[in-house]
């Protein structure tokens, strides 16, 4: 049971001192109206613990967000009015599609990871605003003594009645063969001690082979299923007409995996992307269960820039996005003060520049490659390569490894605003 018919855990409460009650009512009005001081950390803990499944799905992600929030908004709330007394379970709309989420995913066990990461992080914010609302230590320990028996409480018996619409949503789910193969990747995603051969089987695909991953997905949520479906087949088609493993981890998203050893020519799956919003990331080639993993993984990296790419890219790899997520790992803004400082003047420049600096550095820093590459005549590089000099805020002989690595952060992620 989740608590008494009240709603509430049927433990024994004792109501704090009206001082304590002033305290908490005082933290927990600061919280409310400065909630950006618990979700950045709550958000950053729960999605650290999360699963692959999903740190890597948007939606899941944002699904995982707005629980947390929506579970410190009601406790907040609870406690506003009633500060220190028993705080009613959570079951709004934010923890009914958890609990969905759970079903189509099979996560369970990192259901509780994520609420207890989230319940973990709010008490260290609510020890730094303890010592905020009081100098006092005594009245700091009865407060915090009054908050955490609170929040554990509640997050208990939340987590209860979550279990229990999951079990609900499990009687009335017609699609179990899904879930059991959501719940297996999931497994394999996150690197649990399952066999190859028990994961493939259940999983219905073989995984002691080579694969490439692909995510194909609108920007449209939910999607119809079948533009996503045609891209998927002509992916297939394109590497031989091979049978590949499909999931769907949300509405409007296809993971997808198929047992190659290299990437098919994907010029022939760009006329299937006819549907507005319809996108494909494309990762790596990757080899037994690790690879299976990596691959994905890789995928997921390139769908995540994808999604910041100012071009709105229908399909990419993960080979031509490579260096850059590795250095912007997902900061961005520290990205582009690398790029300012690295390119000074030449950010401001005309594009055909840093295009013909940026081939050059690629073809060796020899100018009659870099000229047959850009269908160029010789002269015209050593020129373009003079002025690049004039502008750079450094020797190009003296730092070619960063200038490179800038130029191709700017191709990938396009110029800051103002260049």
């Amino acid at each position: 049971m989740v608590g008494d018919a009240f709603g509430v855990s049927s433990r024994y409460w004792e109501p704090p001192s009206e001082r304590t009650a002033e305290l908490l009512r005082a933290a927990v009005e600061m919280v409310l109206d400065h909630p950006e001081l618990m979700y950045e950390a709550m958000d950053d803990a729960s999605l650290a613990a999360a699963s692959p499944a999903i740190a890597a799905e948007p939606a899941l992600a944002e699904a995982v967000r707005a629980c947390v929030r929506a579970n410190l908004t009601h406790w907040c709330l609870a406690n506003l009015a009633s500060p220190g007394m028993p705080v009613a379970p959570n079951l709004a709309a934010e923890n009914i599609e958890i609990a969905r989420s759970v079903v189509r995913h099979g996560f369970d066990e990192m259901l509780v990871t994520n609420f207890h990461a989230g319940q973990n992080a709010a008490i260290r914010k609510w020890t730094q605003l303890a010592f905020f609302v009081s100098p006092d230590p005594y009245e700091v320990r009865e407060l915090l003594d009054v908050i955490m028996g609170s929040i554990f409480a509640f997050i208990d018996d939340t987590l209860a009645g979550v279990f229990e619409l999951i079990q609900r949503e499990r009687r009335e789910l017609a699609d179990v063969d899904h879930t059991e193969r959501m719940e297996t990747l999931n497994l394999v995603l996150g690197g649990a001690p399952i066999s190859a051969g028990r994961a493939g089987a259940r999983l219905r695909y073989e995984l002691d082979r080579s694969h490439l991953a692909a995510i194909v997905w609108s920007d449209s949520y939910p999607a119809a299923p079948e533009p996503l479906e045609q891209v998927v087949n002509a992916l297939a088609q394109a590497a031989g007409s091979v049978r590949p493993l499909t999931l769907v981890p949300s509405p409007s998203t296809l993971w997808v995996w198929l047992p190659t050893a290299e990437v098919p020519p994907l010029a022939e799956v760009r006329p299937a992307m006819t549907a507005p919003g319809v996108r494909m990331a494309v990762g790596s080639i990757g080899t037994g269960m690790a690879g299976f993993r990596r691959a994905h993984l890789d995928a997921v990296a390139a769908q995540r820039l994808m999604r910041r790419l100012p071009s709105g890219a229908r399909l990419a790899t993960y080979e031509e996005v490579e260096v850059v997520a590795l250095a912007t790992g997902g900061d961005e803004e520290r990205a582009r003060e690398f790029v300012a400082r690295t390119l000074g003047n030449l950010m401001s420049a005309d594009p055909e520049l840093r295009e013909t600096v940026r081939v050059y550095l690629h073809e060796g820093s020899n100018t009659t490659r870099t000229a047959r590459a850009l269908f160029t005549h010789r002269n015209t590089i050593v020129h373009r390569l003079d002025r690049v000099r004039a502008l750079l805020p450094y020797p190009l002989e003296q730092r070619p490894l960063h200038i490179a690595m800038a130029l191709e952060i700017v191709r990938v992620l396009g110029p800051a605003d103002g260049h």
